[in-house]
């Protein structure tokens, strides 16, 4: 008897939960959301983060960029000393007040934060290249920036994708305050089901198997890649 009555409560919450209104719709919408705006962030932050590594290394080597080194040193400093959450709002009431595209603004915030921390995981890659590697670029008549694009950065992309990895990671999950500016995620669409619902176990059990199923996919994306560069290695 009492097994029934769990069972009759329990498909009761899954009813409201997923099936009225078509709420299962919302999950979806929502994770719909999480994955583009997670996709346009990597995209973002891995250009930033690339770029502020190599003006540093040229730096560090050749004692020029100056003025760019110590701009990225600030801008490193900077984002990662304040909390996403705090750069998030500042960037939407505060910058991008009168943008209304709210799925980009959240892009942009969580890529550039990303961008600081990419930037740093680069550099270790890019210090991890034997020194013999640009000497030999250059004594091929290559010069400076093609030995680094052709020679140094390709050689520090593959070391640096287990880190680059975890990164990925670590942002999908932060993009879970995404709703505080009123954007509709996974974790949004969960929450508003669940004040609509008073339901609390199911809406957010979903939400966290979103978040485990996005994580695992990306883990396996990441470690086809790294298999594969480390077969391209092996072959050369």
């Amino acid at each position: 008897m009492n097994n029934t009555v769990l069972l009759s409560s329990f498909m009761d919450s899954f009813n409201k939960v997923f099936i009225e209104d078509d709420r299962w719709k919302s999950y979806l919408e929502g994770m719909a959301v999480t994955i583009a705006v997670s996709i346009l962030a990597i995209i973002i932050g891995v250009a930033i983060g690339l770029t502020v590594a190599i003006v540093k290394n040229i730096n560090l080597n050749t004692g020029k960029l100056k003025i760019l080194n110590k701009i990225g040193d600030f801008y490193v400093t900077v984002i990662r000393g304040i909390p996403v959450m705090v750069q998030l709002l500042f960037m939407y009431f505060v910058v991008l007040f009168a943008f209304d595209y709210k799925i980009i603004t959240g892009a942009i915030v969580f890529g550039i934060n990303s961008g600081a921390y990419v930037a740093e995981i680069f550099r270790g890659g890019i210090m991890s290249i034997d020194k013999g590697q640009m000497e030999a670029g250059r004594s091929l008549g290559l010069s400076y920036g093609k030995t680094m694009s052709k020679v140094i950065v390709p050689q520090a992309m593959k070391n640096a994708i287990p880190p680059l990895g975890n990164e990925f990671i670590a942002l999908i999950k932060e993009t879970a305050i995404i709703g505080t500016i009123g954007i509709v995620d996974i974790t949004k669409a969960a929450d508003d089901i669940r004040s609509v619902t008073y339901e609390f176990f199911l809406p957010l059990a979903a939400a966290a198997l979103m978040y485990l199923v996005i994580v695992m996919t990306l883990t396996k994306v990441m470690k086809i890649v790294e298999r594969r560069l480390g077969k391209s290695d092996t072959r050369s």
